[in-house]
């Protein structure tokens, strides 16, 4: 399935590789991995916010604040470089956060942290990787951002009172997932890191002398001795070539899938993607398709565009599913709250893994800087049998997180009933947090405009844009 240049960048061995779901172990992790930096940290963001905490209650040494932190580290390993680079956009965001701005200004005093923001795309766009990399030996890959609202316990309980704002307010449960590689495919992130760190500065910095292995004490590998693929989507920007890895990676599993294409997505507003999966969905022997996402994007523009997408594709791909075999369901909590998607998981049967940054949207696909990291067990006939087994193991342990179960029980209830959709309905209860099914409701006119067009959702240029907002106004939607 990968095919450099086309559908990935690179493909590089990791002696171990750990999909990490869920911030609470994440931001415990990247704070024990600085603890260990010698020499390098690449941190290249959508956002990042200074306020954070590592851990509700402190355990491990150093302040406990992302921007108290990282003054700490340059006072006490001086032998250490930090790189930070954030979306230029997001920067506007901070402006609220109290002592963000200045946590950022006292960084600038110091011949050791390096803090840019990231302009580097066309009007509209966003850099949207979520990447750190300590030394290139550890890299971290995903799709957790290391700002607010974000930490929240594999449980996601209704109330827990350790999920709150630094302003102290609480917010709702949030499901998220990253991964960490080491060996050549962590020093392939560090490379990355340093192209974009160029791009976007003009910069170019030298890759750290080679150090010696580290992985985190506690992160148990899901792989080891794996190939690992890096695809990445990149706009066309000032002469750069555009790149649509992560397209191409998404639309060749999902043609390749033979049982089962299980998703994890912020939205579902691609009609690339949709129109493939209605391709599977209308063949007799295609696979099932289940797709976990929130009851509603995060944010009032978001959802008014998101969500409209979402139904009509829906819409595409109901009248598509002629053998029953599509589902889009929503988790909740014990008492029924919705619990946020944010994490971005791609399974296709026993075969594929794919994790990152991109979201089933145009933007995605086209617009914004992503970077996913993908395992293919066909990559490495030595290796293919246990690959296989493992990425069955990840799928039914994220179910069984979602279903309030055990992965066992989810394996069995699969098994027993010889079908993923099968086995997620027979577990469906309303005593534990589960899934229920995802029923979009009518759109009213604002979102039906929306829906028909790209307006915040584009795919391309800016021009596009200027015509939807244009084509909006000449039909009255604004006033």
């Amino acid at each position: 399935m990968l095919e450099l240049g086309r559908n990935c960048w690179r493909i590089e061995r990791a002696d171990r590789f750990a999909l990490i779901v869920d911030a609470e172990d994440y931001f415990r992790l990247i704070k024990d991995a600085l603890l260990h930096a010698q020499r390098t940290v690449y941190l290249i963001g959508w956002d990042f916010d200074t306020r954070i905490g590592f851990e509700p209650e402190k355990t491990i040494e150093g302040p406990n604040q992302l921007g108290a932190f990282l003054r700490w580290l340059d006072e006490n390993r001086p032998a250490v470089e930090v790189f930070i680079l954030k979306w230029d956009l997001g920067a506007l965001l901070a402006l609220g956060r109290g002592t963000t701005p200045l946590t950022v200004l006292n960084w600038l005093t110091s011949d050791r942290i390096h803090f840019r923001l990231d302009g580097a795309h066309p009007r509209g766009a966003a850099q949207h990787h979520k990447i750190a990399v300590i030394d290139d030996v550890l890299a971290f890959c995903g799709g957790i951002d290391m700002t607010s609202d974000r930490w929240d316990t594999r449980n996601h309980v209704d109330h827990d009172a350790r999920r709150k704002r630094p302003n102290g307010r609480a917010y709702e449960p949030w499901h998220d997932a990253t991964a960490a590689v080491d060996g050549d495919a962590a020093r392939a992130l560090g490379t990355l890191a340093r192209m974009r760190w160029e791009l976007a500065t003009g910069d170019q910095l030298q890759p750290p002398p080679r150090i010696a292995p580290y992985w985190p004490d506690g992160l148990k590998p899901t792989f080891t001795n794996v190939n690992v693929a890096i695809a990445r989507t990149a706009p066309l920007h000032e002469g750069t070539e555009p790149v649509r890895e992560i397209e191409a990676l998404y639309l060749d599993a999902i043609a390749a899938a033979g049982r089962t294409i299980y998703c994890e997505s912020q939205y579902f507003a691609s009609r690339r993607i949709a129109e493939a999966m209605a391709t599977r969905l209308r063949q007799g022997d295609g696979p099932e398709i289940l797709i976990i996402n929130p009851e509603s994007a995060d944010g009032f523009l978001e959802a008014v565009a998101m969500d409209s997408a979402r139904a009509r594709l829906l819409k595409l791909v109901a009248e598509a599913d002629r053998h029953n075999r599509f589902r889009m369901y929503t988790p909740v909590t014990s008492r029924r709250r919705p619990i946020y998607v944010h994490a971005k998981i791609l399974i296709v049967d026993d075969r594929f893994l794919k994790v990152g940054s991109s979201n089933l949207n145009n933007r995605s696909m086209g617009f914004d800087t992503e970077c996913d990291l993908a395992i293919d067990s066909l990559s490495d006939p030595a290796t293919a049998s246990e690959c296989r087994q493992l990425i069955v193991m990840v799928r039914d342990d994220l179910l069984a997180e979602h279903l309030g179960t055990d992965a066992s029980v989810v394996r069995d209830a699969v098994r027993a009933q010889g079908s993923v959709i099968a086995g997620i309905e027979s577990l469906i209860t309303n005593d534990v947090k589960s899934l229920v099914p995802y029923r979009p409701r009518e759109l009213n006119a604002v979102e039906s405009q929306l829906a028909e067009n790209d307006l915040l959702d584009p795919e391309g240029p800016p021009s596009l844009l200027r015509r939807g907002v244009a084509r909006l106004r000449r039909r009255s939607v604004f006033r």
